[in-house]
């Protein structure tokens, strides 16, 4: 017989009762004590397979968390899976902030409140396109330290924070071991990819790592991802898009086998077009896992969210993982949170077999095989995979299937298909931005211009070119370069390099020039023919960063800002410069009320570079999520109500000539009624009268 896409009747009532079970599952989902076996995770004595989403709390707000939990939980999530971030929660050193969207213990808490587990990657390192890599900058300017290697201030320094947090989640009670719903901790993150360039110190580095976290006694295991050498009892883990062909498997027979980043998209940097990934792709990429008796499934990200303030690592967009499950506003992503339920419920109808038999593989075929889990002659699960391009038609016990191309059917008897990986049965649905509050009136803004300091109006002074992560600090993204220079009338080559990452170069006042980097080529030379008068020349770089590097190797020599400055040839690298960090206005902070009122603002006028626009608007009727389009706009910074919602970067173009970002998300929470104030910094040149205020839906 060939079996089709539609299930018969009495398969159909069975689907359903294996959703009831799900749900059931899922409920009564609580913390106790938890270990492992080379199966899976053990949970008060029970094997599970575990389904697992990333959400990260300073990505969403705590108004939101109620209902991502939620949709994450109707998908068949199981555990919701989240870093912590070191640089939002001790900015500065000593000074620990759980406030607003920080409030790690109330994010966990609602966890458990709907019945789901946690698992805690603590790091501290995270990477997670997270500026500098969620380490705080104050870390930078510790004597001797080497980030992330066998180095005692760094490892006193981790430690101190890891301790911070597991005994803030030990007063709450929120391990397992405690009756909470963490049951699984990470520490480090994808070490493996930089261990080799430290040596000696890296394997040693790991070993330590591994120690200090078991020792910090949880009652719940410790996984480390991407480490193949994780040393017991510590986990191995795998991250990517094809765990299932390309995780070498746990380092012990007695360790299960566990994937702690499943890609649902991939990140994505200003000027890259987004990746997306179908659902189909996703849920071949699950079974196969699972048919190759993993047991623990995350994908990264579940919901990504929005990288509010400059929260976001070297050239990445504000949006985050917008293809996810649930997309940047929180709302379902159709069909691949559907087809991903489907997929959970038809592995779970079948997890106790899959748990306790012994798997076999039999071939089908050239490219087909069977993964047959079977417990006894009434007990048996299947996964029949084509890894053909084509649709092929294989006999399995006797039976004929039709298997579609690139697809694994699931058959939880052995018999019957409930679930194939290429049909989706899932509705498509359409994203709509519908503008309900239009800019457009002239007198609704009024602007502010940046000064334009030179050297003579710069405090700080340096022979030579100074680094400017070592001297901004983070405190902001801009940072000025002046100098000063006695020349007679000429037309002369000014040559700028930069190690990053933008670049606006004034001279005696007027914009002479702009020039950016990459993600990919952060380092750029700006090249301008300028014209400079008789006697003294005032010329001002604007250095900006977007986002500090979130990974590699000795992450504290990372640099950015102008390294060379050729004026003609004359080479004034090593010249007296004068420095100024951040912006007049930032220091006013005129994105706030009280802020605003500290400079003189006058009538909208002509499109210069560096100006601040404000106006106030209305929030808008009903619930639906709100954003900005800013595809007006060039390059900068917004603000509603005091918030930062992120950097923008419209005028950095994909390939195919689109912006990579045109929408802002503004949280529902951030509006009051009326009288909303919305500020913009623009850098380059835009047009505010054709911003407008969009509701997000789905249909």
């Amino acid at each position: 017989m060939e079996h089709k896409e539609k299930l018969p009747v009495k398969w159909r009532w069975w689907w359903l009762l294996a959703l009831v079970f799900t749900a059931a599952f899922v409920v009564g989902a609580q913390g106790g004590n938890v270990t492992y076996d080379g199966r899976s995770l053990i949970i008060n004595g029970k094997h599970e397979i575990l389904f697992s989403g990333s959400i990260h709390y300073p990505r969403s707000t705590p108004e939101m968390w109620p209902s991502l939990i939620s949709k994450a939980k109707e998908g068949g999530i199981d555990v919701i899976q989240t870093y912590v971030f070191w640089n939002q929660h001790e900015h500065l050193q000593g000074q620990y902030d759980f406030s607003g969207r920080l409030d790690i213990v109330r994010f966990i808490k609602e966890i458990q409140s709907q019945g789901l587990y946690v698992t805690l990657r603590i790091g501290p390192f995270i990477e997670s396109e997270w500026t500098y890599g969620g380490l705080p900058i104050w870390l930078h300017d510790v004597p001797g330290i080497v980030f992330r290697s066998d180095n005692e201030p760094f490892k006193y320094h981790m430690k101190k924070f890891t301790t911070q947090i597991v005994n803030s989640m030990k007063s709450h009670n929120l391990f397992a071991s405690q009756g909470g719903p963490i049951i699984l901790s990470q520490i480090e993150n994808e070490y493996g990819a930089i261990e080799a360039a430290f040596g000696e110190g890296g394997p040693s580095y790991v070993r330590w790592a591994a120690q200090m976290a078991v020792g910090l006694q949880t009652g719940v295991p410790w996984v480390m991802c991407k480490q193949d050498d994780a040393p017991d009892p510590v986990i191995n883990a795998c991250n990517g898009m094809e765990c299932g062909r390309t995780f070498k498997g746990p380092n012990s027979p007695n360790k299960p086998s566990i994937w702690t980043e499943n890609w649902t998209s991939f990140y994505q940097a200003f000027g890259d077009e987004p990746y997306l990934r179908s659902a189909e792709k996703i849920a071949y990429s699950v079974a196969l896992f699972i048919a190759k008796k993993g047991s623990y499934v995350n994908y990264y990200m579940y919901h990504g969210g929005t990288n509010f303030g400059r929260t976001a690592a070297a050239f990445m967009v504000t949006a985050y993982y917008d293809e996810a499950p649930l997309d940047e506003y929180g709302l379902i992503r159709q069909p691949k949170w559907g087809h991903l339920r489907d997929l959970h419920a038809a592995i779970k109808s079948c997890s106790k077999t899959l748990l306790s038999a012994t798997p076999t593989t039999l071939s089908l075929g050239g490219q087909q095989q069977a993964y047959v889990f079977r417990k006894s002659k009434t007990e048996c699960a299947a996964f029949l995979e084509n890894r053909d391009h084509k649709e092929v038609t294989v006999r399995f016990q006797s039976m004929a299937y039709k298997l579609p191309p690139q697809s694994i059917s699931l058959l939880p008897d052995c018999k019957n298909v409930v679930f194939n990986t290429a049909q989706v049965r899932a509705k498509h649905s359409t994203r709509t931005m519908s503008p309900v509050v239009h800019f457009q009136s002239a007198q609704q803004w009024k602007e502010y211009n940046e000064a334009i300091p030179n050297f003579g109006r710069t405090i700080s002074r340096a022979n030579g070119l100074v680094d400017q992560i070592s001297e901004a600090k983070d405190k902001s993204d801009y940072m000025w370069y002046t100098l000063r220079l006695s020349q007679s009338s000429s037309q002369s080559l000014l040559s700028a390099t930069s190690h990053g990452h933008v670049l606006h170069t004034f001279v005696n006042g007027d914009l002479a020039g702009s020039a950016h980097g990459s993600h990919d080529n952060i380092s750029f030379t700006l090249k301008s023919n300028i014209k400079l008068r008789e006697g003294v020349n005032h010329i001002s770089f604007l250095s900006a960063t977007v986002g500090l590097p979130d990974a590699g190797a000795y992450l504290e020599r990372k640099v950015a800002g102008l390294c060379n400055v050729r004026v003609g040839d004359t080479d004034f690298s090593q010249h007296s410069w004068g420095y100024q960090v951040g912006l007049v206005g930032e220091y006013l902070q005129v994105y706030t009320e009280t802020g605003s009122s500290k400079v003189q603002w006058k009538k909208l006028g002509s499109s210069n570079p560096l100006t601040w626009y404000k106006t106030t608007f209305d929030a808008p009727p009903g619930n639906d999520p709100v954003a900005l389009d800013l595809a007006s706009m060039g390059k900068g910074q917004v603000w509603v109500n005091g918030e930062s919602l992120g950097r923008y970067w419209v005028s950095f173009v994909t390939p195919k000539g689109n912006p990579s970002q045109r929408w802002y998300h503004i949280p529902r929470s951030l509006l009051k009624p009326s009288g909303n104030l919305l500020v913009l910094f623009e850098e380059e040149t835009g047009n505010p009268l054709r911003i407008s205020l969009d509701t997000v839906t789905w249909s």
